[in-house]
């Protein structure tokens, strides 16, 4: 599966932006599909994730209540809604997908089989 990600850009300290994940090759049918960020000079972290069947969510305590992601099945694209931006919030954000996650595995970048080539969130104070 390819993963095209998008929807970064420039914003303001308690802005919004939305970022999309499409895939195309095959439907996120049966994946789990993750949201990563990395800063400069730090490691890649989690984000948020979603199970595309069943659709349950999960969050990084930094951006629980500001963050919100969702899917489309028909467009067979998942967003991440990020409000009340924050300038720590900076960096370029990854989704990543896979088909056989187990719950205690999501948080880990490692864990994903397919990445999309990232979108850069720039947040300014």
């Amino acid at each position: 599966v390819q993963l095209q990600a998008s929807g970064g850009g420039l914003v303001q300290a308690g802005g919004s932006l939305r970022l999309s994940c499409a895939a195309s090759g095959r439907t996120f049918s049966g994946y789990t599909i993750g949201w990563f960020r990395q800063a400069p000079g730090k490691e890649r972290e989690f984000v948020s994730g979603i199970r595309w069947s069943g659709g349950h969510t999960y969050y990084a305590d930094s951006v629980k209540g500001r963050f919100t992601i969702s899917k489309d099945n028909a467009k067979n694209t998942v967003f991440l809604q990020m409000s009340s931006l924050k300038p720590e919030d900076t960096a370029v954000y990854y989704c990543a997908a896979d088909a056989h996650m187990i719950l205690s595995s999501m948080r880990h970048s490692s864990n994903y089989d397919y990445w999309g080539q990232g979108t850069l969130v720039t947040v300014s104070s």
